[in-house]
């Protein structure tokens, strides 16, 4: 009789972000919004401003993503732009009150899904699995959109 082999960690955690992510993405589509864009207006709620560029380079996606992710934030009224008085050729963004009403529903999408964790697997390895991930993003280089690498 053959031994069953348990999959890869990594695998089984591939699996959980996957299916999680497909859950915020159901939660998010009557608001209109895709994840990129939730977390957009999370970093603008957080930051008060901040310019493309530095959006483009902390999600790492190109230039031209964010600017198309960011025009229709724009077009919908959620975000607004200035010019930035240090470089004219660069823009600032922000949260219009239209966008931090629905940044609070963003934020109430995410309380949901952290409580459809903790109702999964418990509060308590929820908090640790909360930890442990947070602290695996940082030991792989990342960090939370929003922040510099001194946070």
């Amino acid at each position: 009789m053959a031994v069953k082999e348990q999959p890869p960690g990594f695998h089984l955690l591939a699996h959980s972000a996957h299916l999680i992510e497909d859950r915020q993405r159901r939660m998010l589509r009557p608001l209109g919004l895709h994840a990129g864009q939730a977390r957009v207006l999370h970093v603008l709620s957080d930051k008060g401003e901040a310019s493309q560029r530095m959006l483009a380079d902390q999600f790492d996606v190109s230039a031209a993503s964010m600017s198309e992710m960011t025009k229709r934030l724009i077009a919908n009224g959620f975000i607004q732009s200035r010019p930035s008085p240090e470089d004219r050729r660069s823009s600032l963004l922000s949260l219009t009150p239209k966008g931090r009403k629905l940044a609070q529903k963003v934020f109430q999408v995410w309380r949901e899904l952290d409580e459809l964790i903790a109702d999964a697997i418990g509060a308590e390895r929820a908090g640790r699995l909360f930890a442990d991930s947070m602290a695996l993003r940082d030991a792989l280089g990342g960090r939370a959109p929003g922040r510099d690498e001194a946070n």
